[in-house]
């Protein structure tokens, strides 16, 4: 792995994953062509190094040409996957039995690779307010107020705040990369 592919691909995760990275979000999903980079070699690195920070890389499907990853705070992400509201979502989509973080994950990958379009459900692993969620799935991605990071249903002000947030720790983190810190230097994670 040369240093040249490691700042790209850390430039990656910086840009599509700064928000989760930084700490303000439990999660973030990345597609990442699988041509590009030697991804198991920067998965293991990345998981072996974020550790500290309780943050991972896991793969949720691949296919031949790509892999879909979420980037991942551990105990913000098992935070939100017990607010009551995500797990009645959860319960409606087959997650009765995924009791821990990680068999949920397990399930969503299976339900990301049976599912002809996409589970939606995927909105309360990435943070996003429930009731977003439920009002992309009931108008069925339409009659939104705002879209940014997700489709916004129900807080347009608050939402257009966290967005404006989530575009501060992308800013903040790929500036620190150009500047020539590696990611884990910009986290502070030695």
């Amino acid at each position: 792995m040369s240093a040249a592919e490691c700042a790209r691909f850390e430039k990656k995760l910086a840009y599509f994953s700064a928000p989760s990275l930084l700490g303000i979000k439990c999660a973030n999903l990345i597609s990442i062509g699988k041509n590009e980079f030697n991804l198991p070699e920067h998965i293991r690195n990345f998981n072996t190094k974020a550790a500290k920070k309780g943050l991972r890389l896991h793969v949720l499907c691949a296919c031949k040409s790509r892999a879909l990853i979420l980037l991942y705070n551990a105990s913000a992400l098992e935070q939100q996957l017990k607010c009551d509201e995500v797990c009645r979502i959860l319960e409606a989509y087959g997650y009765k039995n995924a009791a821990r973080t990680e068999e949920k994950l397990k399930k969503l990958a299976e339900r990301i690779q049976e599912n002809p379009g996409f589970p939606h459900e995927i909105g309360v692993f990435l943070g996003y307010p429930p009731e977003d969620v439920i009002g992309f799935i009931q108008n069925r991605g339409e009659n939104y107020q705002l879209c940014g990071y997700w489709k916004v249903y129900s807080n347009a002000e608050k939402a257009a705040r966290t967005f404006q947030t989530y575009d501060k720790c992308r800013n903040f983190l790929c500036n620190k990369l150009n500047q020539g810190y590696d990611i884990y230097q910009a986290l502070r994670i030695s």
